[in-house]
């Protein structure tokens, strides 16, 4: 069985949240700081951002545990300008708008109490995503529908080499399905689906205390690519279509570098950089068994994109003994190139603004609300694609995170 590359994600949109398909929000603390939250954190989720710094989480003797779900609401893209029929590849007059969109998604920390040097967690993510749907002509000619699902579990460790160093390692666990659709009526029609094994990765972490109030952390995230393999169902002309395929979905590796710095005991301020390496992603490679279908859809569509670099900072400021404040702002580069750019994921460089609150009722319950709001920039393509003629805008999303954590 063929092999084919496919670009979707979870159920989620990638112009949610970060460029191209990455879901960095995974806790009330990273979407109320614009995931600016990472060298500074401080609770359950440090299992999932900072796995070296588990060991200087307070309550050491105490497990820590947060469960919450993500609301998100995508209000419809629109597309001004022409776009390629699929079939004569002559450009055409194609304004349209995507289907809005909205989604709730769970997710899990867990920190074990501390050991000697030793301290484990385990979280379940959903750290990256797609879902697209267009309704017009052209645009659903390449991209009906792009779907995929995604569940990853992660089990880390962290082990403090001394008082100011420690280090921190984990196995990431991911299972994914996934449905992709497009048509170009009379011609042709695919429904594809399918589903994936659990597929493996790792994590590496370090982190520094220069003083109490000032750490620096770092975090590599492996590739990791799910084959997903599933059947395809439709037409093309009078010839029914009926055949399996394989789809591999690549995940790309990631690098942070992180500082946090806390004033006056109350206030701490978290600077993120990070970079995606989106470059992995060079072509678009969808291959059926059925060689009739191959030889007419399963034609290598050049991708070529590159890395993408983040900028993120974060506040977060504790009222009183009650309540937490938390801020966030967040500069997004695109991976896309222009000459590539197709409706299946219709993206630009971004802003991100969050802000949230973390409420203790009492010294072991913490429940945590957060907004985080994304406007991508306007995105001209013009004369260098080859299906796409025309601007992209109201690239925007809203989401909320509620959350609720317990130390016992």
């Amino acid at each position: 069985m063929k092999k084919a590359y496919l670009l979707a994600g979870i159920m989620i949109s990638a112009t949610a949240y970060g460029a191209a398909y990455k879901i960095p929000e995974q806790s009330t603390r990273a979407m109320g700081t614009a995931a600016a939250y990472f060298a500074g954190a401080d609770s359950a989720d440090t299992a999932y951002y900072n796995p070296a710094g588990m060991v200087w989480v307070k309550d050491s003797d105490n497990t820590l545990f947060e469960i919450g779900a993500k609301y998100i609401y995508l209000p419809r893209i629109k597309f001004e300008g022409r776009a390629a029929d699929p079939v004569t590849r002559v450009f055409y007059p194609s304004n349209a708008k995507t289907l809005k969109e909205e989604f709730v998604v769970p997710y899990f920390h867990f920190i074990l109490p501390a050991g000697d040097r030793f301290r484990f967690g385990f979280s379940f993510v959903t750290p990256y995503g797609l879902s697209k749907r267009w309704s017009a002509d052209y645009q659903r000619g390449t991209a009906e529908e792009f779907t995929l699902k995604t569940f990853e579990f992660d089990t880390t460790v962290a082990y403090l080499l001394d008082e100011r160093l420690s280090v921190g390692a984990g196995v990431r666990a991911l299972y994914a399905t996934g449905e992709i659709k497009y048509r170009r009526e009379p011609v042709y029609r695919i429904d594809m689906n399918g589903e994936s094994g659990i597929s493996f990765g790792y994590l590496l972490s370090a982190a520094l205390k220069l003083k109490e109030n000032l750490k620096i952390a770092t975090i590599y995230r492996s590739e990791i690519k799910p084959d997903i393999s599933g059947m395809a169902k439709g037409y093309l002309g009078s010839y029914p279509i009926s055949t399996e395929g394989d789809v591999k979905v690549v995940l790309p590796a990631e690098w942070r570098l992180g500082i946090s710095y806390t004033y006056n005991k109350r206030t701490t301020f978290d600077l993120t950089y990070e970079i995606t390496f989106w470059g992995q992603y060079r072509k678009l490679d969808i291959n059926y068994e059925d060689p009739v279908v191959e030889s007419n859809l399963g034609k290598v569509k050049e991708k070529n994109w590159h890395d993408s670099k983040t900028v993120r900072l974060g506040i977060k400021h504790e009222l009183n003994e009650k309540f937490t404040a938390l801020a966030g702002i967040a500069y997004d580069e695109t991976p896309i190139p222009q000459k590539t750019l197709g409706f299946e994921l219709p993206d630009a460089n971004g802003w991100i603004f969050s802000v949230g609150g973390i409420w203790h009722p009492d010294k072991n319950l913490e429940v945590g609300l957060a907004y985080l709001y994304v406007e991508k920039i306007d995105r001209y393509v013009d004369g260098q694609n080859e299906n796409v003629d025309g601007k992209f805008s109201d690239m925007k999303a809203h989401l909320i995170n509620l959350s609720v954590g317990y130390k016992f």
